[in-house]
């Protein structure tokens, strides 16, 4: 196995307040060994130059800024800038408990993979609405399994809010995609293809914060929704039925309803079983009765809006003979 050198990269996007957050943590991190950060500022209007100059001292950091091209692009130039052989990509709105490089390193040592990522929790300072959309994000009972679960050494989809690739992995696969949202799975995909595993590092967790509200956060499941079946094109053995659930979830519901009108009140039963599931699931998960009652407002959110741009890409897709880049044009960064 290599000797390993950590490079941290973390693209920001007008969110100095945010980097701040994360280079505190990383700066009470319990790892021993040296590792460099790689800050790369995409065409920020209101730069983080300052806030990251004020760790020069206690972290061996780097920042550069270029012209915006997308968060996908930010980490390709940050790996390119980077004097590591192992990057880890984090989101600018991340926060690490002190434990993480130690575990990643454990991991590493452990069973070696070229490509690795690590899971999200909600921290206990988050807001209600951020642990009901972290919830959504991440239960069982949602969508959070369609990545691959602790057994799937070489299924598991990272995601680049908290992912690890080789250099070796980088330069051979090479590196983001201009699509946005998706470029982690993209890559991934790529990464499989030329040979490499990917695997999920269970104790190698950060606290995501996702700073949206409820209308951001349809936006944004509405964009995974409408990404999934350009993946699925592009590369075509990774499709899954699973991928259709929120769609298909989306329209029994609206049968449900319909039928309940006509006196059938099986289908809407079965609903009310499994909202109450998720209910008493997320109760337990997060100990607040609020949340509980939030999550599922944000499961509904998250079905309604990925089902809808899952099925709208689909037909598009399947019906046009455009191709995506035509078809989603906001999907998509140019780069400079």
């Amino acid at each position: 196995m290599m000797q390993l050198k950590f490079s941290i990269i973390v693209p920001v996007y007008n969110r100095p307040e945010e980097i701040r957050e994360l280079l505190e943590s990383l700066d009470e991190q319990d790892f021993q060994e040296e590792y460099e950060i790689v800050v790369v500022e995409d065409g920020s209007s209101d730069s983080s130059e300052e806030v990251v100059k004020k760790f020069d001292d206690n972290l061996s950091i780097s920042y550069y800024f270029k012209p915006n091209s997308g968060p996908g692009d930010s980490r390709n130039y940050g790996m390119q800038k980077a004097k590591g052989n192992y990057f880890i990509i984090l989101d600018s709105d991340c926060i690490l408990p002190k434990q993480y490089l130690s575990e990643v390193q454990k991991e590493l040592n452990q069973e070696f993979v070229h490509c690795f990522g690590g899971p999200d929790a909600a921290d206990a300072s988050f807001t209600d609405v951020q642990k009901a959309i972290n919830y959504a994000m991440t239960s069982l009972f949602t969508t959070g399994g369609i990545r691959g679960g602790k057994k799937s050494v070489g299924k598991f989809q990272p995601r680049s809010f908290n992912m690890g690739i080789s250099k070796q992995a980088f330069e051979k696969a090479g590196g983001f995609g201009r699509i946005h949202p998706g470029e982690d799975p993209d890559l991934t995909f790529r990464i499989w293809k030329a040979g490499f595993n990917s695997r999920l590092f269970p104790k190698a967790f950060v606290y995501h914060k996702r700073r949206i509200d409820w209308n951001k956060f349809y936006i944004q499941v509405n964009k995974f929704g409408q990404v999934r079946p350009i993946l699925n094109k592009w590369h075509p053995g990774t499709a899954k039925i699973t991928y259709w659930f929120p769609t298909l979830f989306m329209l029994s519901l609206c049968f449900s309803i319909i039928v309940l009108l006509a006196g059938w009140v099986v289908p809407i039963a079965l609903f009310g079983v499994y909202f109450l599931l998720l209910f008493i699931h997320s109760l337990v998960s997060t100990g607040k009765i609020k949340v509980a009652f939030l999550a599922i407002f944000a499961v509904l959110t998250q079905f309604t809006g990925y089902g809808m741009g899952f099925l709208k890409s689909t037909t598009l897709l399947n019906f046009s003979n455009r191709e995506p880049e035509e078809l989603f044009p906001k999907l998509f960064f140019k780069r400079k």
